[in-house]
């Protein structure tokens, strides 16, 4: 676990290699099969993602960090150039670098917090969201958030705000699972959807207070450390906010 760090990664969705046709396995004339998966992305759909970044990366440390495969894939090339032209035209403020994926993978692991905002497309943010959980010890301390583009009338996203993890049901009731991810889950509901700010640093320190003394669930905990339950972290955190609020038990 690597202490006070703190990325956002902001992975695109809704297009890229999962989304992309043809998507399909077919037979050849030799007997072999040929699987098919296509990278598709339309400037539109870059455009509307770096937007994101660099609004988020404004409320934060003012950086974002693009990646993509600009040296072997056209669609990196474009998502590139969009990304560029994006940032020249309405977010020359923000700090923006570029870096190859795969080369954004090994620095993630070699000096995460030289990263703010790293804006990928929705294949490779798949990888680097879970290379980038590790570094914090476990999936169960992550939260995220899918935001939906402003309504034009309101400026208001859609939002859903969920752990990185999926389910566990081989733990279902053993109070083994780490409740930071939905609690952290959360609080990023309480700065990007109803800017309440305050409230969501007070969450996200009662998080680091409960950790700083050294409660553990299981999938944090170092061999021999002693372990709490999903309830008693819950707590924990919980009567640290409590104390930060300055609100009487």
């Amino acid at each position: 676990m690597i202490e006070g760090l703190d990325i956002l990664i902001v992975r695109e969705l809704t297009g890229g290699v999962y989304f992309g046709e043809p998507k399909e396995i077919i037979e050849l004339d030799n007997g072999q099969k040929r699987g098919i998966d296509t990278q598709v992305y339309d400037s539109y759909e870059i455009e509307r993602i770096a937007g994101v970044a660099f609004d988020l990366a404004r409320t934060r440390d003012n950086k974002v960090c693009s990646m993509e495969k600009r040296n072997v894939m056209k669609s990196g090339v474009l998502w590139n150039e969009v990304v560029t032209a994006t940032h020249k035209a309405n977010y020359a403020d923000v700090e923006l670098d570029h870096m190859l994926a795969d080369a954004g993978g090994m620095q993630l692991v070699r000096w995460p917090k030289q990263f703010d905002v790293i804006v990928t497309d929705n294949l490779f943010g798949d990888m680097l969201s879970d290379v980038a959980a590790m570094l914090t010890g476990s999936l169960g301390m992550l939260p995220s958030a899918s935001l939906g583009a402003p309504d034009e009338a309101t400026g208001k996203r859609k939002a859903l705000y969920e752990p990185v993890h999926g389910s566990a049901p081989d733990i279902a009731g053993t109070g083994a699972a780490n409740p930071i991810a939905m609690i952290a889950s959360f609080a990023m509901a309480l700065r990007y959807s109803f800017q309440k700010i305050a409230e969501a640093d007070m969450l996200e320190k009662a998080i680091s207070n409960a950790l700083d003394k050294g409660l553990r669930t299981k999938d944090i905990a170092k061999e021999g450390e002693a372990t709490i339950t999903t309830a008693q972290m819950g707590d924990a955190i919980v009567a640290e906010l409590t104390a930060l609020a300055g609100v009487s038990a």
